[in-house]
């Protein structure tokens, strides 16, 4: 392939492709749901960039402090916090990254040479990319203003640690993506990964308990960290400013042997995608072994009291849950964070603060929380459904009924976490008042009933496909995360509103009594919702099918 185009210039090629998907994203922006998408991605990026903008004044003042104040071994701290933040943020936030479509370069006459830079660039297009350069040239700011002649050599510093941390954040999620080829591999480590971040959770009991000896082991770990790229950044630095030439070179040329290292591990990745590496999930050929006639059960019908097409729905819902092992797994989350949450701020020994948080704020505070967790899918609940989405269209069913079944089994995975999180509740901390009690579940039926609708007018209006146990490129539509965060920050707000009103006027059953109005006013809502929103979905057919389907 390098023999197609030997005329044109590696940066020609770069140019070429760079044009060319400039025109991509241009025509597509012709389509009103692109340009909402893009709305609400710039919205998020906004949000976004005030943290970034604020820590960059804090990189800014912690390097102009630690060379003004002669703490030059402390800028090595700032180095790692960058470090460990462009390595793991994209772990947590995969499906917000930038995907190398290397399959889709493939279609072009590109070189190696240039496949390998489109690729590496394609991991500055990542938040977490974007974010640490901006802090990289904070610190660069900080330090100059502290003294002028670090300059020259906090430019090269910079950039080789830039181009080192690209590299490998390239190279480690290449390899992730062979290593999570296989669905059942990527929720068995998704899995083990939340079940990881729950566990971090921990640590503050533990630090409580075991802090001394495990601040002397990793005293005597400390050592170890100095030959990491972070630490040689730092004692790079450190030796410019102590006009030692010998460290500075020393602590460059490791730095340099990093960046070689991780070069030549990723570009051997990045060969073998260019010569075409396929990671699939399909099966070898075998020869199909005979199943035995499955025998007809005629047992009792446990949906009955609903009718066949919301049960179809049902049954369907449930077996994509089952198949889907990280959602299946994430079903466990809500009451161990109960149980976290209440170790940490509530009970009778809480570990952070001195008093617990009383069970009158904490059950509607939790409940909250619960239902901030288990809502965020409805608003995308075609989300699985792939070239599925056309049976709805030709089989003998209203979408009245489609959206039935799929919120019938949403509230009941709601009523199981619930009430296995109220029991997790009453032990740890005991149960609210009577007033406080039922106010809350009526809040909870409320803010339920309220935002299916919501959540069901968003699926069909901002719909986005997504894969079973994907990692990567799994994003939301922007304008439905949008629409669920505004619907959460208003059903939260009114929500708090009432329960105050009790302590305002003095009548603790004023609460109880407002939530039982309006969670009846949100059914019956609901109810004659149903038919205006089947007649919407027939009138966006295409757009579902062409958005699920592609």
């Amino acid at each position: 392939m390098a023999d197609v185009m030997p005329s044109v210039s590696i940066s020609e090629q770069i140019r070429l492709v760079a044009a060319l998907r400039w025109r991509i994203l241009r025509n597509s922006l012709r389509k009103k749901n692109n340009r909402l998408d893009l709305i609400g991605l710039i919205f998020t990026g906004v949000f976004a960039s005030v943290l970034v903008v604020g820590l960059s004044f804090a990189f800014y003042a912690g390097a102009y402090a630690f060379i003004s104040q002669g703490r030059l071994e402390w800028m090595s701290l700032l180095f790692w916090g960058i470090f460990l933040f462009w390595q793991l943020f994209p772990v947590f936030v995969a499906g917000f990254g930038a995907n190398f479509e290397f399959r889709t370069l493939l279609r072009f006459p590109l070189s190696l040479r240039a496949f390998y830079v489109i690729g590496l660039a394609y991991g500055l297009a990542d938040f977490s990319s974007l974010a640490s350069v901006s802090w990289l040239l904070a610190m660069t700011a900080g330090a100059t203003v502290a003294k002028p002649g670090v300059l020259p050599a906090m430019l090269l510093i910079v950039a080789i640690f830039l181009l080192l941390n690209v590299t490998i954040e390239r190279l480690v999620g290449s390899w992730l993506e062979r290593l999570l080829a296989r669905r059942r591999t990527r929720e068995l480590f998704l899995g083990l990964f939340v079940l990881s971040m729950i566990s971090l959770n921990f640590l503050s009991p533990l630090m409580q308990r075991y802090g001394a000896s495990l601040r002397s082991a990793f005293l005597r770990l400390l050592p170890y960290f100095v030959w990491l790229p972070p630490s040689l950044a730092g004692r790079a630095l450190a030796a410019v400013i102590r006009l030692e030439p010998a460290g500075f070179l020393l602590s460059a040329a490791l730095l340099l042997v990093y960046l070689v290292l991780f070069t030549a591990l990723l570009w051997r990745r990045f060969a073998a995608q260019y010569r075409g590496e396929e990671l699939s999930e399909t099966a070898a050929p075998a020869r199909a072994a005979a199943r035995p006639a499955t025998a007809k059960d005629d047992g009792p019908d446990r949906l009955s009291l609903l009718s066949p097409q919301v049960a179809a729905i049902v049954r369907k819902e449930f077996h994509y849950l089952t198949r889907n092992g990280f959602a299946y797994l994430t079903l466990l989350m809500p009451p161990l964070l109960i149980l976290i949450f209440s170790m940490n701020f509530a009970g009778r020994h809480p570990t952070v603060g001195g008093k617990g948080v009383s069970a009158e704020m904490f059950f509607p505070g939790m409940m909250a929380y619960l239902i901030l967790i288990l809502m965020a899918p409805a608003y995308n609940s075609f989300a699985y459904e792939g070239r599925g989405i056309q049976t709805y269209f030709t089989a003998p069913v209203r979408f009245r009924d489609v959206f039935l079944g799929k919120n019938l089994m949403l509230i009941s995975i709601l009523w199981l976490e619930i009430t296995l999180s109220l029991g997790m509740l009453t032990w740890r901390v005991g149960l609210p008042s009577a007033h406080m009690l039922v106010a809350t579940c009526a809040a909870i039926i409320f803010t339920v009933v309220g935002q299916l609708t919501i959540a069901n007018w968003s699926s069909i209006t901002f719909p986005r496909r997504m894969e079973f146990g994907q990692m990567r490129g799994q994003r939301q539509s922007g304008m439905a995360v949008l629409v669920a965060f505004g619907s959460q920050i208003l059903m939260g707000g009114i929500s708090a509103v009432i329960l105050f009103t009790g302590n305002w006027t003095g009548n603790p059953w004023l609460p109880a009594e407002a939530f039982v109005f309006l969670a009846a006013v949100a059914v019956g809502g609901y109810f004659a919702s149903l038919d205006a929103l089947s007649q919407l979905a027939e009138t966006r057919k295409e757009i579902l099918i062409e958005a699920l389907c592609r």
